[in-house]
């Protein structure tokens, strides 16, 4: 079964480094993170992988095309697709429906979990929809007050259990999602997703374990930290 990764954004939020090269180029440890989502996918089994580049695609390029960084992946089939520069999300997946041959793994370049796949596409072909998605509960940042007009009924520090779902962003997609992309340069989670779920065809796969998305330099230290540590839970090859 194939991996899509999006991998062509900009990365503005993490600008001290994706200055300089592609948000999924920038290292955990001492490769870059997609190469983490690479083999965490390649673990379970999945080995044939299509990036969608854009922003400095050629350092992708380069890098994946050169065989000594693909230790112990000698048996992937990993292809960088230039998708655009300016391409929205949606785009970046149209441009590559030509590659793709049935039921794929969809997933960004910039995030990272311990969700058992297998049982994530079990699951998929279980419920018989167009798309799931990975629903996860985000490590808290703030503490949250409940306020009731201006009176502030009771105030409670970070807790991961008043949280809410959000979209964790692995997705296993049945090809007729291409029959929703009807606008030009669409993006996925907002012009796609959305008209998909007005068709009560998106299922979440809850997930209560690990997950993290890099967006900001002080991310990259956390996962940097986890890394170190041998405490990284995607580790699994």
């Amino acid at each position: 079964m194939q991996v899509v990764i999006l991998a062509g954004g900009l990365g503005t939020r993490i600008a001290e480094e994706s200055d300089f090269i592609p948000k999924p180029m920038i290292k955990i440890g001492n490769i870059p993170i997609i190469l983490h989502i690479i083999k965490y996918y390649h673990s379970y089994g999945f080995k044939d992988f299509i990036i969608c580049s854009g922003y400095k695609s050629n350092v992708l390029t380069n890098f994946f095309s050169n065989i000594a960084n693909l230790k112990n992946l000698h048996d992937a089939k990993i292809r960088v697709i230039f998708t655009g520069n300016k391409s929205n999300t949606g785009e970046r997946l149209l441009r590559v429906k030509k590659f793709i041959k049935g039921n794929f793994f969809m997933t960004y370049g910039d995030g990272l979990s311990d969700v058992n796949l297998p049982n994530l596409l079990k699951f998929h072909n279980k419920h018989n929809k167009i798309l799931t998605l990975l629903a996860v509960k985000p490590e808290p940042r703030y503490g949250k007050l409940l306020i009731k007009g201006n009176i502030v009924l009771s105030i409670y520090e970070k807790n991961i259990k008043k949280e809410m779902w959000i979209n964790g962003g692995f997705f296993v997609c049945k090809k007729a999602i291409f029959n929703f992309f009807k606008k030009k340069n669409p993006i996925f989670e907002v012009d796609i997703m959305t008209d998909i779920i007005k068709n009560k065809n998106v299922i979440s796969y809850k997930h209560r374990g690990f997950w993290f998305a890099m967006d900001t330099l002080k991310d990259k230290r956390t996962l940097n930290n986890l890394w170190s540590k041998n405490k990284a839970p995607w580790k699994i090859w």
